[in-house]
């Protein structure tokens, strides 16, 4: 392993000698290639000083940098998919969701609850990559469709962060039908005229970008995010063309109008919080 991936820590031998190990100080930046000290990484919010790249951040991280210190109360986080087709693929979908669970410390792949931003209250829910690549399943479905319903009931603005490659396959056309649910369920908050800010992170991609992602009043993406619905490997394959360059990147889409901003992770928080006030007034 490089140098760089590794942590360097004091520990005795059993000789009483002392020797270094190393394991984890130093990150190397995805966007520029430079070396950057994790220290320096996190208090930056996981963003490069250097270049600007945002690494991705887990679902309870966004929370913590959205909502109010100590307002956040998560709701529903004991569901927990019934499986409906006994799914079976290199190993049984029931022993992949127990490692996943102990892995990340979730039940499924949407932390959802309310809390506040800058005062006000919210019902916000926020997406885990690293529960099977952060699919919507039932469960997500759920989840978010009662975070829906909570916002309508209360007329507290919804706020959703999206980190997904789609639709979760092991739960087949149960999963796709998340989407007309949880559209559907918007569509009331519409009516009730009750904001919604979609927040686009990388990647967010397949069905969750064909449903709810892009259904915001307010469609706000990190730089650089991934964003779309079959991933650019495939769209080349298919239409056997080169892409340009960028493309299906934030930046590529707000030029084409499917965005309505880009919002680096330290000004996020403040910009949902003037959208809002634009909404529903100060």
């Amino acid at each position: 392993m490089s140098w760089f991936t590794k942590k360097q820590a004091l520990v005795s031998s059993p000789e009483g000698e002392r020797t270094v190990k190393t394991e984890g100080l130093w990150q190397k930046c995805d966007g520029c290639s430079q070396i950057i000290w994790r220290k320096t990484l996190e208090d930056n919010l996981n963003v490069c000083d250097k270049c600007g790249y945002h690494f991705r951040i887990g679902a309870r991280e966004r929370i913590r940098l959205l909502t109010d210190e100590g307002s956040f109360e998560e709701l529903d986080a004991a569901f927990v998919t019934s499986d409906p087709l006994s799914f079976v693929d290199s190993r049984p979908y029931r022993d992949r969701l127990k490692t996943m669970q102990k892995a990340t410390g979730m039940m499924d792949a949407v932390v959802s609850g309310r809390g506040a931003l800058h005062g006000r209250q919210v019902e916000l829910c926020s997406m885990e990559l690293k529960f099977i690549g952060g699919s919507m399943g039932t469960v997500v479905g759920e989840k978010i469709t009662r975070a829906i319903e909570r916002s309508h009931d209360t007329r507290s603005p919804l706020i959703v962060v999206s980190a997904s490659g789609g639709a979760r396959m092991q739960e087949g056309a149960v999963s796709l039908m998340q989407l007309a649910k949880i559209s559907a369920a918007l569509m009331r908050l519409d009516d009730a005229r009750v904001p919604f800010i979609s927040v686009l992170t990388d990647p967010t991609t397949g069905g969750v970008t064909a449903s709810f992602a892009m259904l915001g009043d307010v469609n706000i993406a990190e730089p650089g995010a991934l964003i779309g619905f079959a991933g650019p490997r495939v769209i080349e394959q298919t239409i056997r063309q080169k892409l340009p360059d960028g493309f299906q990147r934030s930046e590529f889409l707000l030029k084409h109008g499917f965005l309505d901003a880009i919002v680096p992770r330290a000004a996020m928080k403040d910009y949902i919080a003037n959208a809002l006030g634009f909404f529903v007034g100060n």
